[in-house]
């Protein structure tokens, strides 16, 4: 199975019991999660080889960080030590008309805070055919934004496949901001996640449909695929999941899955690194876009950031099985 290499930041996650406000939570449960290292999980718990890179502090709790990705099968080998903070993110869950809360508490964090120097990417892609990053890790410093030029043309130059996902998150930085960065960057991409809102509000394509989103998309920056994420929520508690997918000419769509949520953070990347897994076995467009879609319907069912469901259970769900019963 290809190797495939992610980089960006894992935080402490700290999230209200239940669907509990944080005026009323008096203990918080601790889990970790991050874009990148979530899809790392993703293709680890399919049984691909993922390694995650980052840089976290030398203390217990960026050591508890790497342990969950251990046992979850991640490679960390390329995880750098040291700087003084790990990134902190506090999460209150939505429910029926209620929307969830993000509270970010990661400024100065070990990875924001890390030079370029610091990577020898050459060595890091030793052995790997794939590497990913999202819009979160090129936001959270000048310096981010030039380890992921460095990575990606890297990448490039040793001929991995590169996928990004687009991951606006609007409490880092503004579409004029993200525009600004990342438009240079995009000449190394050769897959692209990412919605038609988030293409229209960064980088200006305003199209009639997701399947003109995906063409202008490809047209422009000269991706060999395009994938357009659908979510649709009647509230915080349900939701419509589904995607469009481009790959050269072709364009697939997706079945829109209804979902009783349980927790929706981390279904974007469940999907990103569905849709990687997928790619690289050489599955078609089809397969592809349904296996993805079904990874990301799946992670809306599990606690956590971190997609934990099998290869077989995907697989079924692709497949057409609904599930939901009791497997005795």
């Amino acid at each position: 199975m290809p190797h495939v290499v992610t980089f960006g930041e894992i935080m402490l996650r700290l999230t209200t019991p239940g669907q509990s406000r944080f005026a009323q939570a008096t203990e918080l449960e601790v889990t970790f999660g991050g874009a990148e290292a979530n899809v790392a999980v993703a293709i680890a718990q399919f049984g691909g080889q993922a390694s995650f890179v980052t840089k976290l502090p030398d203390h217990e709790l960026g050591q508890r960080a790497i342990d969950e990705l251990q046992r979850c099968g991640v490679y960390t080998s390329h995880i750098l030590r040291g700087g003084d903070r790990l990134g902190v993110y506090f999460l209150e869950q939505g429910a029926s008309q209620r929307a969830g809360k993000v509270i970010y508490d990661r400024a100065g964090s070990a990875l924001a805070m890390a030079e370029p120097s610091e990577w020898d990417w050459r060595k890091i892609f030793e052995g790997a055919d794939w590497f990913h990053w999202s819009g979160i890790t090129a936001a959270l410093s000048p310096a981010c934004a030039a380890m992921v030029q460095q990575a990606s043309a890297a990448a490039r130059s040793l001929g991995l496949k590169v996928s990004f996902d687009m991951n606006f998150r609007a409490k880092l930085w503004s579409p004029a901001r993200a525009a600004l960065v990342l438009t240079p960057l995009m000449q190394h991409v050769d897959v692209c996640i990412c919605g038609a809102s988030e293409a229209a509000s960064v980088f200006g394509i305003a199209a009639a449909s997701d399947e003109a989103a995906a063409i202008a998309l490809a047209e422009r920056f000269v991706f060999k695929a395009v994938a357009i994420p659908q979510r649709h929520s009647a509230s915080a508690s349900a939701t419509q999941f589904g995607a469009l997918l481009r790959v050269g000419g072709e364009v697939v769509q997706s079945r829109r899955h209804e979902i009783t949520v349980v927790d929706r953070v981390g279904s974007g990347d469940a999907y990103s690194g569905g849709l990687i897994f997928s790619l690289m076995r050489g599955d078609d467009p089809s397969h592809a876009n349904d296996f993805a879609v079904a990874a990301g319907v799946l992670a809306h069912t599990v606690p956590g950031d971190f997609p934990l469901f099998s290869l077989a259970e995907v697989e079924a769900l692709a497949g057409g099985a609904d599930g939901g019963r009791v497997q005795r």
